[in-house]
Parts: C-alpha cells; sequence; structure tokens
C-alpha cells in the first residue's frame, strides 16, 4: 500500500471513528438529559398531586380529588396520575378508591422504602417515562402533613405514580443528533479537503524520491525530482536533485578516469553506472594488490605462478598458457599450461617454441582476437575434438618487445564474458610486465656473474654458489661426485708465441670439446687461466676416468686453425671422487688438484687418478 492510499485511509477511518463516536456521545448525552427532564417534569407534577391534596384535605374538599387527577392527566405529555395511600393513611382515613390501592411491585416498594422510582416503558414508537414519588409526612412547609396525619414525622403517607410520554424528546434527540453529526461530518470532509491538499506535496515528493532512489540503485543518476512548494519539502526536493547530479557527475568521473586507467575508451551505455564503477575500482585494487605481492616474489617463476593463480581463480579461466619469449634466440619457452607448470604447448603449434615468429603476438606486439577475427592465427591449434575453442593472446611488453604471452582459451558462449575481463587483464599484465622484467635482469645479472664471459662456461663464482647444492643432494641420493681437474699443456707457449687472441680461440676450441664429451647434467667450469674443472654428478671413479681418457684423446686429435698455421694441443687431468677419497667436497676439489700436478710432472696429456700416497700429513708427497 503506498503512502497515499495510507493517508486516505487513515483519514477515512479516523473520521469515521469520529463521527461513530459523536453519535453515540450524542445519543447518550440526548437521553440521559430526556430522563433526567422527563424525571424533573414529573417529579414537579408529583409535587403538584401532593400540595393540592394536602389543601383539599384541609378545606376538606378531599372528596374530589378525583377530579383533579383526571384533568393533570389530560395535561400534554402526561398519560395518567394516580395516587396510592399508605397503611397509615388507610388505618387512619380508610382504604379510598379503589385505584388508590398499591398496583404493582414497583408501587409497593417505594411505599416501604420511601424512595422515589422511575423508569421508561418502551412503548415501540411512543416510549414512556413513569415515576412513582413517595409522600413523606413532615411538619415543615406549608400546609404541614402533620395537622391532619397522626403520623410520626417522615412516615410514608402514600405515592404518586405519573406516566408522562417522552417520544417528542426522542425525536427532539435524534434530530439534534443529526444536526451535529452532519455538521461535523460536513467539517471532517472539509478537514481531509485541505488536509489532502496539504499533504499532496509530500507524497508526490515521497513517491519521487522512491523512484529516484530506485533508479540510483539500478545505477541512473539521471531521474529528478518535481519542486511543487517552497517550503521544506520543496527544499527537499531540490537538495535531492543537486545529489543525484552530485553522484552522477562524481561516479561519471571517476568511472572515466578508472576506464583511462584501463585504457578502455568511455561509453554512455556502460549499464549500471554505481556497480560498473564499483566493480572497476575494485578490479585496479585486486590488481595493485597483486603488483605488491609480485614484488615481493623472489623469482619469474613465482611470479608466473601467481599470475596463473589469478586468470584462474580472480577471472574464473580454465584453460589459458603462459609463454616466455627466450632472450637473444628465435624460441618461446611454455611456463604454464592450463595452471600446470613445465607442461608442454597444448593449445599451439609446437613450431612456435622454435619459431617465435611463427606466433602472431610475438611477432606484431598486438593482442590477437579469434573470438572477433575467427583464423587471425594459423599457430592457434587446438587438440582434436575440441575445435569450437577460441582464444585471445595478450602480449606482456617488456622493454619495448614482448618478452611473454598470455593466452586465453574458451568457447564461444564464453566470448562475451572474456571481453569483459580482458580490461582488467591487461592492468594485470601492465603491473607484472616491469617486474618480470626487473626480475629477468637481474637473472641475467646474476647469470652474468656467474659465468666466464669468453667462453660462456660457469666459473669460480658459480662453483662456490652451487656446491651446498650439489653436496646436499649427493648425499641425499647417497651417490659419488666426480671430479676432474684439466689443464691445457704449455699454454703460455702459445700465448708468447701466437698472442693472447691465439690463445683464446685455443681455448674457445677447448671448451667446445669437453662441452660435447660430458653429459647436460654435468657442470664444466672454468677456473681459472687455463685450468678447467668437470663435476659430473652421479658418477664413480671407473666412470669418470673413461670420460676423462675420452676428454684426453679429442684434445689430442683436436687441430686447431690459426692464422698461418694449424696448432694441436694436449691435456693433463686430475680426477678425484667425492666421499670417496675424501669427507667434504673442497678436500675432493683439493686432491684432484693434487692428482693434476702428478699428471703434469709424469710428462703431462695423462689422466691420474688420486690416490692416497699423492697426500701426506705435510702436504704433496712429491
Amino acid at each position: 500500500m503506498n503512502l497515499n492510499s495510507k493517508v486516505t485511509l487513515f483519514s477515512v477511518v479516523l473520521a469515521t471513528v469520529m463521527i461513530a463516536v459523536l453519535i453515540v456521545v450524542s445519543l447518550v448525552s440526548f437521553r440521559q438529559f430526556s430522563l433526567l427532564s422527563a424525571q424533573a417534569q414529573v417529579s414537579s407534577a408529583a409535587e403538584i398531586v401532593r400540595v393540592s391534596l394536602t389543601e383539599d384535605m384541609i378545606n376538606g374538599v378531599i372528596s374530589k380529588r378525583e377530579g383533579l387527577l383526571r384533568r393533570l392527566g389530560e395535561v400534554p405529555g402526561l398519560q395518567s396520575v394516580h395516587v396510592i395511600r399508605g397503611g397509615h393513611v388507610e388505618k387512619q382515613f380508610g382504604p379510598g378508591f379503589d385505584r388508590e390501592r398499591a398496583a404493582d411491585d414497583a408501587e409497593i416498594g417505594v411505599l416501604r422504602s420511601g424512595m422515589p422510582f422511575f423508569e421508561v416503558l418502551d412503548e415501540s414508537s411512543n416510549p414512556v417515562f413513569r415515576g412513582t414519588i413517595p409522600f413523606v409526612a413532615t411538619s415543615k412547609g406549608t400546609p404541614n402533613c402533620l395537622q391532619c396525619h397522626n403520623v410520626p414525622e417522615g412516615t410514608v403517607l402514600g405515592a404518586v405514580t405519573v406516566k408522562m410520554e417522552i417520544g417528542h424528546l426522542k425525536s427532539s434527540a435524534v434530530f439534534v443528533s443529526t444536526v451535529m453529526v452532519g455538521s461535523v461530518a460536513f467539517f471532517m470532509l472539509l478537514m481531509l479537503f485541505f488536509f489532502r491538499r496539504l499533504v499532496k506535496p509530500v507524497i508526490s515528493t515521497a513517491n519521487d524520491v522512491q523512484t529516484v532512489v530506485s533508479d540510483a540503485i539500478q545505477g541512473n543518476f539521471h531521474a529528478g525530482i518535481k519542486q511543487t512548494t517552497n517550503d521544506e519539502i520543496g527544499r527537499i526536493a531540490a537538495d535531492m536533485n543537486k545529489l543525484m547530479q552530485f553522484l552522477h557527475d562524481g561516479l561519471g568521473g571517476i568511472r572515466n578516469d578508472v576506464m583511462q586507467l584501463l585504457k578502455h575508451k568511455p561509453t554512455e551505455e556502460q549499464g549500471n553506472l554505481l556497480n560498473s564503477t564499483i566493480d572497476m575500482v575494485h578490479g585496479l585494487i585486486d590488481a595493485s594488490q597483486f603488483k605488491q605481492s609480485i614484488e615481493e616474489d623472489e623469482s619469474k617463476s613465482e611470479i608466473y605462478q601467481r599470475l596463473s593463480l589469478a586468470v584462474r581463480e580472480r577471472f574464473g579461466i580454465k584453460h589459458f598458457s603462459i609463454y616466455e619469449v627466450v632472450s637473444n634466440r628465435n624460441q618461446m619457452t611454455p611456463i604454464i599450461v592450463d595452471g600446470e607448470a613445465g607442461a608442454d604447448c597444448r593449445w599451439c603449434d609446437p613450431q612456435i617454441l622454435v619459431r617465435s615468429e611463427t606466433c602472431r603476438a610475438r611477432r606484431t606486439g598486438h593482442v590477437i582476437d579469434s573470438a572477433e577475427t575467427p583464423g587471425i592465427c594459423f599457430a592457434f591449434c587446438p587438440p582434436a575434438g575440441e575445435q569450437e575453442y577460441r582464444h585471445i593472446c595478450l602480449p606482456i611488453i617488456q622493454s619495448g618487445s614482448v618478452g611473454s604471452i598470455l593466452q586465453l582459451v574458451f568457447t564461444a558462449d564464453e566470448a562475451a564474458r572474456i571481453e569483459e575481463l580482458l580490461p582488467y587483464l591487461s592492468v594485470y599484465l601492465r603491473e607484472a610486465a616491469p617486474v618480470i622484467e626487473a626480475k629477468r635482469l637481474m637473472d641475467t645479472l646474476r647469470e652474468s656473474n656467474l659465468r666466464d664471459a669468453m667462453t660462456g662456461l660457469h666459473n669460480r663464482r658459480f662453483l662456490e654458489e652451487y656446491i651446498e647444492t650439489l653436496v646436499a643432494a649427493s648425499q641425499r641420493r647417497n651417490s659419488q661426485v666426480a671430479i676432474m681437474m684439466l689443464d691445457l699443456d704449455y699454454f703460455k707457449v702459445v700465448n708468447d708465441t701466437y698472442g693472447h687472441d691465439a690463445g683464446d680461440t685455443v681455448l674457445k676450441a677447448l671448451t667446445k670439446v669437453m662441452v660435447q664429451s660430458v653429459r647436460a647434467s654435468d657442470i664444466v667450469i672454468r677456473y681459472g687461466g687455463e685450468e678447467f674443472m668437470i663435476i659430473l654428478p652421479d658418477t664413480g671413479g671407473e666412470q669418470a676416468q673413461a670420460v676423462a681418457e675420452k676428454i684426453r684423446l679429442a684434445v689430442e686429435a683436436l687441430k686447431i686453425q690459426l692464422p698461418g698455421t694449424m696448432l694441436s694441443k694436449t691435456i693433463s687431468i686430475g680426477l678425484a671422487v667425492f666421499p670417496v677419497d675424501c669427507d667434504t667436497f673442497w678436500q675432493a676439489i683439493k686432491f684432484a688438484d693434487v692428482a693434476l700436478y702428478r699428471a703434469k710432472d709424469s710428462g703431462r696429456n695423462r689422466v691420474v687418478r688420486f690416490t692416497p700416497d699423492l697426500w701426506t700429513d705435510e702436504g704433496v708427497s712429491y
């Protein structure tokens, strides 16, 4: 029920109740007034009869009292008057006329109690008021009752019963009540009319406020309230209109600013202004928190994992891939596929992994959207039976070029939802790009500090950082680690004879031979100058000696082309095994170095396996 109906119903109910109460009160009041009036008239008539009968008795004409009573009965409004003798009067003067004897219980009761009795006799259309008034003997006043009656004072001598018609009083009461009720009803209607006119602006403004607030909840702040008065209600309407305009301008400005941050052109058809603004602000807050989290991550892999978690849980995308472009190479590496780290390429032609130009997003640096332009990228190759999928590839720009790519895979039914999420995902990627780039630069810097610039091999600093991990892995697997120390024979002669450029060429050729002679899991280190170290995890002494001999023969057979000449070199190798030869890894390195010295002293171009006799408490035994 609206406010207008409530006001109308309340006014009608209030007027009805007031009129009903007025009718009841007026009828009760007029009835009471009529009864009191009739009682007074009956009492007056009874007093007249008493006085007349007393005078007749004094004057000796009491026998003619019947005519007096008859004449009183002829008075308009008096229906009948008759006298009843009490017991003392009958005893003194006889029973009197037949009509003067007690006729009913009420009269007998009055004679006994000396108290008047009144009642209304309901005779349908013409009600009658009956009163029985006692005659009490008294010596006061004139005439004196005790002059004729030989009774004590206060004795009930008799009673007068008077019946009087009160129908005219009832009619008058009804008429007056009707006039009063009509007058009140008229003024109530008049009051209701003015009251409704008075509250009409309030109701109209309240309805408009309800409409405006409902529209505002739906994001529409254009609705206004019509100002019909200049009082408080009018000022409320004006202030409400100012508030709606303020909210519209404020939220619109916030939305436009946020959309500029999201790099999306603001449009008027943006749906619910309030909800869309709140969603965009929440999206920026989430992106800011995401950036703060990844800035505290230690490595790129942790950042990619956090980005994967956001794509899957924050945006509800099940199928996606994150690729990283390999620096200085025409290759790409799948980092995460469908939430699984290190998984194989699933949604694209594997050719993109070895020829990154095959990836359109990598080549152009633009967003690739097959939902908008089907078949735009020929490298998109979903598994068999899943050809209904579409994709969007978002390049992550780092230092002006594509460093990573986020690929979203979805069905046609999800396309509209994915398009709505793209601005927020783009913010996440923009926030992640500089952090990933910083981590990549740090990794590159760290890698450069751990590698030899000329040969590309790991350096001694790498060994210092890696040794704890290597020892822990060996102890966990309860395996052996072979350590080879290698030194090129007569390398100083090369530098002195052919120059340092020739020496660098020889070292690079040697590096290539060593790398090709060992496994990918083995570690080749340039230990210093022409001295190298090779670490072979999970390798015993005999296996290591075979590898060392293989390297020695390969170096012996190597022909190194120098300007104007062809050069051949040999190498000496010392070998030790951890933890067979010693309890600590650094001691094993020392033992391998001792074995290398023995190889040098024994004529070079040979492999020497460490034995305890090569080491004494005083040091080397030779």
